[in-house]
């Protein structure tokens, strides 16, 4: 006869849940970790309860740990003889991150594992090193859902480990401050993926993280994604709202790099809300604020913001304004400028180039544009962004009427591919 499961069923009753809510909050963590609906029904918690399930499968026993707060062996469970010694590669966890140009590996180690015990410095960074691999991975294909997924799955390894372990405040607001940056990339694959809803829910978490860090960086680094999330929405009043939460910011007080990219921000959803004048003073003082920053050691996630991103998101504003010849003038800057390696903003910025020279009449040079941007999407690209911008792109071109042979092929091209 099985023997019953007294530390469950204490750590339960200690956190007040129902056996229904309980298997309700698991399927809730579940579904962002798979991409699919968790199936946990009361009935499974009471056969965990009784003793007759002695170790849950992986991923329901990781959403588990984290709605819990505890490790698995200190809820009661007992591992399987084959997994005394945790293997190197987990199956639940290893992603192969390869980058889609050159076929070669970007990171093949398996996900970073603590050992149970005090929390160390070194801790951090194998997890950071984790997080570097997704960032290596968006820049190459853009925001897949498996990598949306895999920065999940990050962030909940990291928040298991806080839950199970002892810590300096030194490395605890660490670890808080890497599962923000986490889940903000997270929002960013969605946001990559045109999905601002999900992206809304994983920036919801980041917040509560970015809070427990206290550290302004890592606010601001939310706060740029909310503002996104916004303008994805067409809420661009709201998106302005979260622009000067960015700006009046202690980090952009202090980094001209931070005061820029929140000016660019800002200056963008002022432009989207016909706020002409105010766009342009906001564009001048984001200039004004590039110019001054200087290269040094900043965290990984900003680093896409140099010149060439700062010309691409002048090129926002300039098409909201309706002046799609400086509009191109400036993706043109983007595209000499743009770093080797950077797949899904070749891709991105290329198809915006069509869609400014669509909007200008030189169709026939928009249509060889936009062949060449198709032809930069790798089979593996993640961002459905560049997707979106051709098909603009083909409505304005069909709007025109046109029936140069050039256009009508580039038209039935493009009914196979957008």
């Amino acid at each position: 006869m099985a023997q019953r499961n007294r530390k469950l069923a204490v750590q339960i009753a200690e956190l007040g849940l129902s056996q229904a809510e309980l298997a309700r909050q698991i399927n809730a963590e579940i579904e962002p970790l798979t991409g699919k609906p968790g199936n946990v029904t009361d009935a499974d918690i009471r056969r965990w309860l009784r003793g007759e399930t002695k170790w849950p499968q992986d991923r329901i026993r990781l959403c588990l740990e984290k709605v819990l707060g505890a490790s698995a062996e200190d809820l009661g469970f007992v591992p399987r003889k084959k997994r005394i010694a945790p293997p190197k590669e987990d199956p639940v966890h290893r992603r192969a991150f390869l980058t889609v140009t050159s076929g070669t590996a970007l990171a093949v180690a398996a996900p970073y594992a603590p050992a149970h015990g005090r929390l160390s410095v070194d801790d951090a960074r194998g997890f950071h090193q984790d997080y570097v691999a997704i960032l290596r991975r968006d820049h190459a294909v853009g925001g897949s859902r498996k990598l949306e997924d895999h920065a999940v799955e990050l962030a909940s390894r990291i928040q298991s480990t806080l839950a199970v372990s002892s810590s300096s405040t030194r490395v605890r607001d660490m670890l808080h401050r890497l599962a923000a940056e986490v889940l903000s990339s997270a929002a960013f694959a969605a946001i990559d993926a045109r999905s601002p809803q999900r992206a809304r829910a994983h920036l919801g978490k980041a917040l509560t993280f970015a809070g427990l860090s206290r550290d302004s960086e890592t606010m601001y680094h939310v706060w740029n994604h909310l503002t996104l999330t916004s303008s994805q929405r067409e809420n661009h009043a709201e998106a302005v709202a979260g622009t000067e939460v960015m700006k009046r910011s202690s980090i952009a007080r202090r980094d001209p790099l931070y005061a820029s990219l929140g000016h660019i921000r800002n200056a963008n959803g002022l432009a989207r809300l016909r706020h002409r004048s105010e766009a342009l003073r906001a564009l001048k003082d984001a200039e004004c604020a590039f110019a001054r920053s200087a290269d040094e050691q900043r965290p990984e996630w900003i680093k896409f913001f140099d010149a060439s991103e700062m010309d691409a998101l002048s090129s926002f504003l300039w098409s909201a304004l309706g002046d799609h010849g400086r509009a191109e003038y400036c993706l043109h800057r983007t595209l000499a400028a743009i770093p080797d390696g950077m797949a899904r903003n070749k891709a991105l910025y290329t198809a915006h180039l069509a869609l400014a020279q669509a909007r200008q009449g030189e169709l026939e040079l928009a249509c060889a544009t936009g062949r060449q941007a198709h032809a930069l999407l790798p089979p593996a690209f993640g961002s459905r962004r560049a997707a979106h911008t051709l098909a603009a792109t083909r409505k304005v071109i069909l709007a025109s009427g046109s029936e140069s042979p050039e256009v009508v092929e580039w038209i039935e091209e493009t009914g196979q591919w957008i």
